[in-house]
């Protein structure tokens, strides 16, 4: 498929970007707000292009492991990644809980200050995908909003 969904969330968060930025990359403040409602460990977080952020999100005895490969890296304006499901192993495969979930979606994240507050920009677009996993993003992206925004408003109580 060439014509991908494009999942796009912006927020805009009263603070400058060099704190806003902190949040996103230093791994201990973005375990507090990446997951909301969950347990948040990063097992690896080296942001820098061809670097690796391994994440787990743990509720009670389950987990769900993603694998991020960082494609672009420019501080304080933009990260970008490919986010795979993966197993505890980190190798990619289906997501155990929504199987036609896609396995590796493109992510960019940009950062814009204007006065003294910081416009972040969320957009993800799955690659790789099947028809099946593209129809079932596109399906999930209305909910994704309460994710993101549920996990900006932790951002936003941290800055």
């Amino acid at each position: 498929m060439t014509d991908m969904p494009t999942y796009i969330f912006s927020r805009v968060f009263d603070a400058p970007k060099a704190l806003v930025w902190k949040a996103w990359s230093d791994p201990k403040l973005l375990a507090v707000w990446y997951g909301p409602g969950v347990e948040t460990v990063i097992h690896e977080f080296d942001l820098r292009a061809g670097g690796r952020w391994l994440n787990e999100m743990k509720w009670g005895e389950t987990s769900d492991y993603s694998r991020m490969e960082f494609q672009e890296v420019t501080q304080a304006e933009k990260i970008v990644w490919l986010h795979h499901s993966t197993d505890a192993e980190w190798l990619q495969s289906p997501n155990p809980m929504m199987p036609n979930w896609p396995q590796k979606l493109l992510t960019t994240v940009t950062f814009v200050e204007d006065g003294g507050q910081t416009k972040v920009k969320l957009e993800q677009v799955p690659v790789d995908a099947s028809a099946e996993e593209a129809a079932c993003f596109a399906e999930m992206m209305g909910g994704m909003d309460s994710g993101w925004g549920k996990g900006f408003d932790l951002l936003e109580t941290l800055l």
